[in-house]
């Protein structure tokens, strides 16, 4: 099997930056370039992050020069308390669209849509299962169900017109888990549970890391088509109020249900509309399909409201210890240097040995007041050291260039001196960001002509340092 390499939509989503987490530990996936118009919320490894959105045309550009061949859509917003409708329509509709767009005529050769079961709604008259086969039985009654139903269709009709893509839509059933948050998880966490009077629906539940083990399956996998991606059992839902410990009230009148939940709202509680039809009526999921291509599931439903339910009574004693992550662009400018999406095989290229090490800092002792080097600490002050002190080991006066034109050379914009062409095609018209992507592919020898080419013509920072910082780990990385 040939390797991925992923591009995954949506990488500062929950579900974006844990498939992300989970596609890094699989050596079959060569690269994973994540793109979201935030930062990523989640610590990554060799995930190469981009800062665009949902732009079609940048997207394709993203897609065809990393050589994208599958695509994993994470984005899908299916709980309306977390943004405006009009918001969630731009995202899930439009940004499906342009997404779509991007992968028409391209490398991309499998497509994943992570989807949700809200697409099926909630009746009175709803089959005890739905299989994928089945059609929505009711015209969609929330924003969030016409979203989703509109979105899909836009893969659908992707999937027709692009049949050398294997496109998969994943429809999850509600989610819970320790980390996940949603308005499932906010009202269980509720001392007293409030329900709708005479109903006790059913209930079935996937859980958080189910869903990602089941969007990875999907992409080391061609499976094209629909699957429903549901736990084993149901389970109603007072059981699920018992096995959290709680209690439940039956404080939402049957008719009327949409002023009570307003009310409610003035108090803090917000029930959305989508999940009102659920602790209405329920729904249940056959999972059959997705279990018949290999899958298997961690959690049943009865387990994964235990995990929750542990999770609760632990929770207001350990959450004091763990640091949330913090994006630093600085950290990730330096790490995109690397070459993660054209050199695989740099992934196990090890750290600075104790030899190199000492080097580094007699580098560091020999120059730091020259070049107001920092504390070789970090790889990135590393890097820096190596970069100042290479820089200050030059001689300060490069020999006078020979009066008539070399054979491979281009006059400066003034006329009067003759430079070295750049060792890269059409160099002059790549903006820094390519640039500093081609360095990791080029020999010393190149980049030692590129940095002189630079300097004279252009002598762009970012360009110069990238170049020294290059330089200076090839140097520390050479034996003896």
């Amino acid at each position: 099997m040939p390797a991925r390499r992923v591009l995954i939509t949506g990488l500062s989503t929950y579900w974006g930056g844990r498939l992300a987490q989970a596609l890094e530990e699989d050596d079959g996936v060569e690269a994973i370039i994540g793109v979201d118009n935030r930062d990523p919320t989640r610590e990554l490894d060799r995930t190469e992050f981009v800062r665009v959105g949902t732009q079609h045309a940048l997207l394709r550009r993203i897609v065809e020069a990393a050589e994208i061949d599958t695509v994993v859509d994470s984005r899908l917003v299916v709980d309306s308390v977390t943004t405006s409708p009009r918001r969630a329509h731009e995202n899930n509709v439009i940004g499906t669209m342009n997404i779509l767009a991007a992968c028409s005529h391209s490398t991309v050769r499998r497509f994943v849509f992570k989807s949700s079961a809200h697409y099926y709604g909630t009746a009175q008259d709803d089959p005890a299962f739905f299989t994928e086969s089945m059609a929505r039985p009711h015209p969609p009654q929330t924003p969030i169900e016409r979203d989703i139903v509109e979105a899909e269709a836009s893969v659908r009709d992707f999937a027709e017109k692009n049949p050398q893509v294997a496109t998969s839509i994943m429809r999850f059933a509600n989610v819970l888990g320790p980390d996940v948050r949603t308005s499932h998880t906010t009202l269980f966490s509720l001392p007293v549970v409030p329900t709708i009077l005479g109903f006790d629906p059913r209930y079935q539940f996937v859980h958080e890391d189910d869903v990602v083990v089941a969007l990875a399956h999907t992409v080391r996998n061609d499976l094209p088509g629909i699957y429903n991606v549901a736990a084993d059992g149901v389970l109603a839902l007072t059981e699920v109020i018992d096995l959290l410990g709680k209690s439940w009230a039956p404080v939402l009148p049957p008719w009327g249900t949409g002023m009570a939940a307003a009310m409610l709202r003035r108090l803090g509680l917000r029930i959305p509309p989508e999940m009102l039809g659920q602790l209405r009526f329920g729904r249940g999921l056959d999972n059959r399909k997705l279990k018949a291509t290999g899958f298997e599931y961690r959690y049943t439903s009865r387990e994964t409201v235990s995990a929750l339910a542990e999770h609760m009574r632990l929770h207001p004693i350990v959450r004091g210890v763990q640091e949330p992550f913090r994006y630093e662009r600085e950290v990730e400018d330096f790490l995109r240097w690397s070459p993660h999406v054209r050199n695989p095989a740099y992934r196990g290229r090890p750290g600075l040995s104790g030899g190199e090490l000492t080097d580094l800092r007699r580098l560091h002792d020999a120059y730091g007041e020259r070049v107001g080097a920092p504390e070789a600490g970090s790889p990135a002050d590393q890097a820096d050291v190596l970069a100042r002190a290479a820089r200050a080991e030059e001689p300060e006066q490069r020999a006078e260039p020979a009066a008539t034109e070399p054979p491979d050379a281009t006059r400066s914009e003034d006329g009067g001196e003759w430079h070295e062409r750049a060792p890269v095609e059409d160099y002059d018209d790549l903006d820094p960001e390519d640039v500093v992507s081609l360095i990791h592919s080029l020999e010393s020898s190149d980049l030692l002509a590129l940095r002189d080419h630079e300097r004279a013509e252009r002598a762009r920072p970012r360009v110069l340092a990238a170049i020294d910082g290059e330089l200076a780990q090839r140097e520390a990385a050479r034996p003896g």
